[in-house]
């Protein structure tokens, strides 16, 4: 592995590792080389026992499985599935927001409250309830109730959907895709890949599209929107990344996974003074609080909470011999951290019924003793802060200055101003020039790639090419941490007519979103744009692109179906396991274009990916019939 393009944080704890015989993910990674070719080309089924099968891709073997399906039907399945997986994670998550959002209206004793009273407002102008003359708990409890009927309604369309362009809800119910129930898509993809279902391909994406979109305007979305409810609408803040931000004199707590209904509770008793007297009677100055992955991005775009680091942090987190205690939710945690933290004094305790370890403390999370949980979770950390081996502190400093928070209605208001909010000036500057087009550049990092280098070349590529980027997960995680979240990044790594941008506006040319249930901001995005006016009718006319550049879960699968879906071009670094299916392959990278609108693309190269995402923004330019760039770039005559 080359760590060359690492933060600098990150190369330390390595090698640190290394000399301390700590396994991370990359010796797991090397152990598991070479990886089934069978499986990466998605030319393996084990979906019922007269299996495995497995294709013969060179054609030498057999050409179909026992039950007669064939490499198309065996590839379509392993995406679906993946689509399925990643769209119930999503989902749960979201469900677990709306029961948060119940308990709040029926118990006067929530340690939660409604903080933003315009958002609930807005949410139920989108569900038809009436709220004059009602109290905001009462609209909850109506919000709330209709919500857990997106997830179980099996028939007629996700009321959510409604917020997409007019032209894209047509398209939709046109090819048969509109989103009913999120639990209903779900449920119908697992049962048409199962053995003896769906064997035409292109009738199984089509349904993993339906599904995907369940997920991004239904799922990820009610997340995104009722968190924002109870917890606040995020508003850009400053703040710091990487590791450095761990503290040698205080408690440091990390919170991991993606859901911030405890975190954020953590993070807001972690400065009380009671709190603050226990750790000061163990030695310590305070308690500080850092996150790892998506629950750090919740907790910093709404409190300001510094990020420790990405995915591929988490056990290097561990590794710098000062964190007292790390607590995880769900989702992206590695099984590895129980093995890790054997190694160190840290504590390591899971909270949710979703995820538990064997043999790792569980403290079991429930939001109606959230105050009283948090308690005993911080009191834990600060009773282990004297139990560090100082032998063992080696401790990065390394950490780089951040604005983040942002979302559809601020980026608005920066743009439009407080009282007169508005994408016009966004809209104009594309139109003008100025601004060559928008890239989302989102996702997980991945030990199959050099760590970190897909994330940064592509972007600062985008960057140079002025194209303004909005991120969300691990890749806002990472271009925190290499400095591109800062304003003046613009004017190392833009071109001109974006530096002007930032100048004017005062904003970073990377634009920080949010986790990765947040994608979905990007959607309230393109839509806003859509609906602004002078870029065309639906999302496909939008000079704009999407990549996720290290991707690894199920869950990216399902974010790129739904942008595909919603007539994005996606890009991706290593292929989906599709390439041993040349029918499937095709249609996803080609003809899915002609149905929706959207495409798959896939390209290893992070600056041949960010040229072809380049490619793609000046053609749909040029069917716009746009005024040429203000300030021209030129690209390689084909990579």
């Amino acid at each position: 592995m080359d760590i060359s393009f690492a933060d600098k944080a990150s190369q330390k704890m390595i090698l640190k590792a290394a000399d301390e015989n700590i396994e991370t993910v990359w010796d797991r990674y090397e152990a598991q080389q070479p990886q089934c070719g069978f499986g990466t080309t998605g030319l393996c089924c084990r979906h019922c026992t007269m299996g495995p099968c497995r294709i013969d891709p060179f054609g030498e073997g057999p050409s179909v499985g026992v039950c007669g399906a064939n490499a198309d039907t065996f590839a379509a399945r392993h995406v679906a599935r993946m689509v399925a997986g990643g769209s119930a994670a999503h989902s749960d998550h979201g469900l677990g927001v709306v029961e948060t959002l119940l308990a709040i209206a029926e118990d006067d004793n929530s340690a939660y409250e409604i903080k933003n009273v315009d958002k609930l407002y807005s949410m139920a102008k989108v569900y038809d309830i009436e709220i004059k003359n009602k109290e905001p708990k009462v609209i909850a409890k109506e919000l709330a109730n209709i919500a857990f009927e997106e997830f179980g309604r099996q028939r007629g369309e996700l009321i959510l959907a409604s917020l997409a362009p007019e032209a894209r809800q047509k398209l939709w119910r046109d090819k048969g895709i509109m989103p009913r129930g999120i639990y209903r898509e779900v449920v119908e993809t697992m049962h048409r890949t199962t053995m003896g279902v769906d064997a035409d391909y292109k009738n199984i994406i089509k349904h993993s599209m339906r599904t995907a979109l369940s997920d991004g305007w239904g799922g990820s979305m009610l997340a995104t929107e009722l968190q924002d409810i109870i917890f606040g609408v995020p508003t850009p803040l400053k703040s710091s990344a990487n590791l450095g931000v761990l503290k040698e004199d205080e408690v440091n707590i990390l919170v991991h996974g993606h859901e911030p209904t405890l975190s954020d509770i953590i993070a807001d008793l972690s400065t009380s003074d009671e709190i603050n007297k226990l750790a000061e009677a163990k030695g310590a100055k305070g308690v500080n609080v850092a996150g790892i992955c998506c629950t750090a991005n919740e907790i910093l775009m709404r409190r300001g909470v510094p990020l420790a680091g990405s995915f591929l942090q988490q056990e290097l987190a561990i590794v710098t011999g000062v964190a007292d205690l790390m607590i995880v939710d769900v989702q992206c945690i590695m099984p590895s951290l129980k093995k890790v933290t054997e190694g160190y004094h840290t504590e390591l305790i899971t909270t949710s019924h979703h995820a538990k370890m064997d043999g790792v403390k569980h403290v079991a999370f429930h939001p109606e003793e959230a105050v009283k949980t948090a308690k005993e979770i911080i009191t834990i950390a600060i009773d282990n802060y004297p139990n560090r081996n100082k032998e063992q502190i080696d401790k990065p400093d390394d950490q780089e200055r951040l604005v983040a928070g942002f979302t559809a209605d601020s980026i608005s208001k920066f743009l439009g101003g407080k009282y007169r909010s508005t994408y016009r000036p966004l809209n104009d500057a594309i139109i003008s020039g100025r601004i060559r087009g928008a890239a989302g550049v989102v996702g997980c990092s991945n030990p199959n790639s050099d760590y970190e280098k897909n994330h940064i070349l592509m972007v600062k590529e985008l960057l140079k090419n002025d194209v303004i980027v909005v991120t969300t997960g691990c890749n806002a995680i990472t271009c925190a941490k290499h400095g591109l979240l800062q304003p003046e990044a613009a004017f190392k790594y833009a071109g001109e007519g974006l530096q002007e941008i930032c100048r004017t506006v005062g904003i970073p040319p990377v634009l920080h979103l949010g986790s990765c249930v947040d994608n979905s901001r990007i959607l309230t995005v393109l839509t806003n744009v859509v609906n602004e006016g002078g870029l065309g009718n639906d999302i496909s006319d939008l000079p704009a692109a999407g990549a996720a550049p290290e991707w690894m879960s199920e869950k990216a699968v399902a974010i790129g179906m739904y942008f595909v879906a919603s007539g994005v071009y996606t890009l991706i670094d290593h292929p989906l396991p599709v390439m041993g299916s040349k029918k499937l392959h095709q249609y996803l990278t080609e003809d899915i274009e002609q149905d929706v609108g959207g495409k798959w693309a896939f390209q290893e190269d992070p600056v041949k990916g960010a040229h072809m995402m380049i490619r793609h923004i000046d053609k749909k330019r040029k069917a716009l019939k746009l005024k040429p760039l203000m300030y021209e770039q030129s690209l390689p005559v084909e990579d």
